[in-house]
């Protein structure tokens, strides 16, 4: 069950979507080590304007995703990659279907 979430919003500075695309698919592989990670999804919403969503158990999962290498490695790369700083928004999660 998860009870709570990120949902990131990230812009991509002109001429380096196709990095910011390549940089979240490198993301799954790091996600996949974090087992409390029970959801995670790179996902694009406009032609530069792309994000993430990741559903946690509970806060500390939430927390360590935070800490984590993939948030190292998106704030290591962000004025290079984006037009802004990422958008972090954390959100309870009210209903879930997951397999």
């Amino acid at each position: 069950m998860v009870t709570v979430a990120l949902l990131v919003r990230l812009e991509a500075k002109p001429g380096k979507e196709a990095e910011v695309e390549n940089f979240l698919n490198s993301g799954l592989a790091l996600v996949e080590a974090e087992p409390e990670t029970t959801a995670w999804f790179a996902i694009r919403m406009g032609p530069s304007t792309f994000g993430i969503f990741d559903a946690f158990p509970d806060d500390s999962g939430r927390q360590a995703h935070l800490s984590g290498k993939v948030a190292a490695a998106l704030m290591a790369n962000a004025s290079t990659l984006l037009a802004q700083p990422p958008v972090i928004e954390k959100v309870d999660v009210l209903a879930a279907k997951l397999p």
